[in-house]
């Protein structure tokens, strides 16, 4: 079959203060017609950029050197103004990473979409202005007729990416260019969007030029990948192949490096020792090998080139991975939960509704007790937590998992006492923590730390990143001068960063290294207990296992006490103890960590790990995501009953009239459901069935209306 999109020799580079950036260097790859082609590797190995070269949109002072693009046989470099308009959007469109930076914030969501489609004069206005809601509803955008006239900052970021996707489908191109359209997405959220991709492609014919960091991602979804470093090509082939034997042994650590949600704890991650190389110094010969566990002095000094190694599998490396073949199903101590067909038998409550009222914990050093958060909102009052009550024994990892508007983040604010709770108690170590001021606080920040979510936020942009680091050490007196430099650098040593690069501000880091800065800041003065909110969110999947790693070395060797918040349920798993779900404000369900993955008990929690790709293609074809209808109601008018009635799929109406208590099941299993535990088993695959079903019949629907 002809390529659609082929593209030779490709290098694209950016003239810098430092030198030359080779951002993309001698890229080759096509897609074919309808094919599902995934780019991976870690930030700075030029997936981005060879996206941006296609749409010839590289940014100045970025230009493209070499090298040539042709989509079906036309040479893209040759196209003029008017034919390069048409092209983008029209042949080729892009969902980019950021929604909110890519729309226009003063415009109506519905206006965006039909400028798209009158620009590339394919439709007339009254058309474009027909078309917005059946491409809405064709994402499965909620309440489409609304979510038009909507202004970007008004929609939820899953919402804002569907419209997205919707502007980029609106001209019906052949092929999308799709830049981590999931990162910033809930699981269940990602669920969905994957899953419209997928039909998309299969109804449409559409082609897809998926470029991620997320193997799960790619192994759900695409049938080829292509593997980049550096700004080379190391690997491609079909999807099964460099999964299930991958060649080059920066894919084998690649995949080696991810905690799975189908595994349970087996020690430490695989973490790729360094960092990618400095793109305006590459290193001779091989460009992976001062990383690389099985380099040869050979590949110090040549540079392999990229050849075949097996059917349409192709590796650019001296040390075959012949010998090394990564299975999807090693170490898999339980299956994913309800993957068998037989029905789970209705649990039993050991104990009555839980009730923490008292003293806390003998052996708890954190004990929340019925703890509420209310934030003013004009005249009305947002709950973003009602009522929560939680233990945190020492040494332990309590993962806190759910969606993002359900409240984790706050909840972690309480507990390092960065807001105030509306009602309730917090206490640590058995102090608590309400009456505490002044001295009496601040001398407490040396125990409880916490790692921010939005590293960029929190760092100040007017000092260095040694500074900052360092400033908790300054603040009270434990080191000062060369003793202090050392100690900062030696943390930015173990957070993965170049400790030379103590004298660099913020703004000169990339978002995965500044999320480092803030783990380092927060570590250096050794706490007993830390709130860590979303620590690895921004990190490629090297650096995310190498944190990992450290996480749990440092708990081990210093004793440490997490409060793990996080939406990456297989980090989750890896790292926790236990974990606790938490929906709208409420804590539905918390168990040991083994237990609740292999048996949830809540039907929010059995949709979540659902939701949740795994890196193994075969595994894929087989799993049944449940995909949940809506988004998170809001906060401020919560749903009476079960707050999850309404997108729950197996609510009956005693779930919209009651709320449920939080009842011990055995051995501290705890959930808050009318139905624990039903949903398993075949329900899980009727329910999956039907959530396909319903957004397969979306897209017909408005493909034959459109």
């Amino acid at each position: 079959m002809e390529a659609l999109l082929r593209i030779r020799d490709l290098s694209t580079q950016f003239q810098v203060r430092g030198g030359m950036v080779r951002a993309v260097d001698g890229v080759n790859l096509q897609v074919k017609p309808g094919e599902m082609v995934g780019v991976v590797g870690e930030s700075g190995s030029g997936k981005s950029v060879t996206a941006l070269s296609v749409l010839r949109l590289v940014p100045p002072p970025g230009r493209i050197v070499g090298g040539s693009i042709t989509y079906q046989g036309r040479d893209v470099f040759a196209l003029n103004k008017s034919e390069l308009r048409d092209f983008r959007g029209g042949d080729v469109s892009m969902v980019f990473q950021d929604p909110m930076s890519s729309l226009n914030p003063a415009l109506r969501i519905g206006i965006q979409i039909e400028e798209a489609m009158q620009a590339h004069r394919r439709f007339s206005r009254s058309e474009a202005k027909l078309r917005v809601p059946l491409l809405l509803r064709r994402v499965r955008m909620p309440d489409p007729e609304r979510s038009m006239r909507s202004f970007p900052h008004q929609l939820s970021g899953g919402m804002r990416q569907r419209a997205m996707i919707a502007m980029a489908l609106a001209n019906e191109p052949g092929l999308v260019i799709a830049d981590e359209p999931t990162t910033a997405l809930d699981v269940t959220i990602q669920a969905q969007v994957l899953e419209q991709l997928r039909e998309l492609n299969r109804q449409s014919g559409t082609a897809i030029l998926l470029i991620t960091h997320n193997m799960a991602v790619v192994a759900s979804l695409c049938t080829w990948v292509v593997v980049m470093y550096a700004g080379r090509v190391v690997e491609q082939g079909p999807t099964d192949q460099i999964f299930q034997s991958p060649q080059h042994p920066y894919t084998w650590s690649l995949l080696r490096s991810i905690p799975r949600i189908d595994t349970g704890h087996d020690g430490a991650l695989l973490a790729i020792s360094g960092t990618p190389p400095d793109l305006t110094d590459l290193p001779i010969g091989c460009r992976f090998s001062p990383r690389c566990p099985f380099s040869v002095e050979r590949c110090v000094g040549h540079e392999p080139d990229l050849i075949d190694v097996g059917p349409a599998h192709s590796s650019r490396c001296w040390v075959q991975m012949v010998n090394v073949a990564i299975s999807s199903r090693d170490d898999i101590d339980s299956p994913i939960p309800g993957s068998g067909v037989d029905e789970v038998p209705r649990v039993s409550p050991v104990s009555q509704p839980v009730d923490v009222e008292g003293s806390p914990g003998a052996n708890a050093l954190v004990t929340i007790r019925e703890v509420s958060k209310d934030f003013a909102s004009g005249s009305l009052l947002v709950h973003a937590v009602d009522s929560v009550s939680l233990e945190i024994a020492e040494g332990e990892t309590l993962g806190l998992v759910g969606e993002s508007g359900s409240g984790k983040t706050t909840l972690g604010r309480i507990v390092a006492q960065l807001q105030p709770a509306t009602r309730g108690d917090v206490f640590f170590d058995g102090r608590d923590l309400g009456p505490l001021h002044g001295e009496g606080l601040r001398q407490l920040r040396r125990r409880i730390q916490m790692i921010f979510q939005d590293p960029y936020s929190s760092l100040n942009p007017r000092m260095t990143v040694g500074a900052i680091i360092g400033e908790p050490v300054r603040n009270f007196g434990l080191a000062d001068g060369a003793e202090r430099t050392a100690r900062v650098q030696e943390m930015m040593r173990i957070c993965g960063l170049n400790p030379n690069f103590n004298n660099r501000y913020p703004h000169e880091f990339s978002g995965g290294q500044r999320q480092r800065v803030g783990i380092a800041r927060s570590l250096i003065l050794r706490p007993s207990f830390v709130v860590a909110d979303e620590p690895i969110s921004a990190l490629d999947v090297s650096i995310q296992a190498q944190i990992i790693n450290l996480l749990g070395e440092l708990q081990r060797d210093l004793k440490l006490t997490y409060l793990f918040i996080a939406h990456d349920l297989a980090v989750v798993r890896h790292l926790s103890d236990r974990v606790a779900v938490m929906y709208l404000g409420i804590i539905v369900e918390v168990a040991e960590c083994g237990e609740l993955y292999a048996n949830p008990l809540h039907p929010y929690t059995t949709s979540l790990l659902q939701a949740m790709p795994v890196p193994d293609p075969e595994a894929e074809r087989r799993r049944a995501p449940i995909l949940l209808q809506g988004e998170i109601p809001s906060p401020i008018n919560p749903p009476s009953g079960c707050r999850f009635h309404t997108r729950c799929p197996i609510a009956e109406p005693i779930c919209s009239a009651e709320r449920p208590a939080l009842v011990d099941y055995g051995s501290g299993h705890l959930a808050a459901c009318h139905f624990p535990g039903k949903l398993q088993g075949s329900e899980i695959q009727r329910v999956a069935v039907q959530s396909r079903e319903a957004i397969r019949a979306a897209i017909l629907d408005t493909t034959d209306r459109g």
